[in-house]
């Protein structure tokens, strides 16, 4: 996952998923999805979209469109939901690894600092405090 987290980013000389997801022709949209869904990736028509929902903080809209842009390079042709975290619904393994990819790629090329505690690693990153569940010490930066 990291090499191709690296080859994205290098291609496109950006690690924003928003710009990304422009440049790969996958379409954004955002609406209201209901309290537990943050968003959603789909294909229809050979039409790539992803969809953000409108109540998020700017944090959780980069993140949520990360997680999407994971399953759209991981897990070509299936179509997944981002539940709540605080939900009854248990991420399975698709999730757990488009929650991965989200985290890689906002931190790509962004190493914490010389004692930097991971609360404040995620805020100067501008990643949700939540996204420190998705952190694995052994392959981080």
């Amino acid at each position: 996952m990291n090499e191709l987290i690296h080859k994205l980013v290098r291609k496109y000389r950006t690690n924003s998923p928003f710009d990304i997801a422009e440049a790969l022709g996958i379409h954004i949209r955002y609406c209201d999805l209901g309290p537990t869904t943050k968003g959603l990736y789909y294909r229809k028509l050979r039409r790539r979209f992803i969809v953000i929902h409108n109540g998020l903080t700017p944090e959780w809209e980069r993140f949520v469109c990360a997680h999407e842009l994971g399953h759209d390079r991981l897990h070509k042709g299936v179509s997944r939901f981002f539940m709540e975290e605080h939900s009854y619904f248990f991420p399975g393994k698709f999730e757990m690894q488009a929650n991965r990819f989200a985290v890689l790629l906002l931190s790509e090329g962004q190493p914490p600092l010389t004692d930097e505690t991971q609360e404040h690693y995620l805020s100067r990153i501008g990643l949700p405090k939540e996204a420190a569940l998705f952190f694995d010490p052994k392959t981080e930066h």
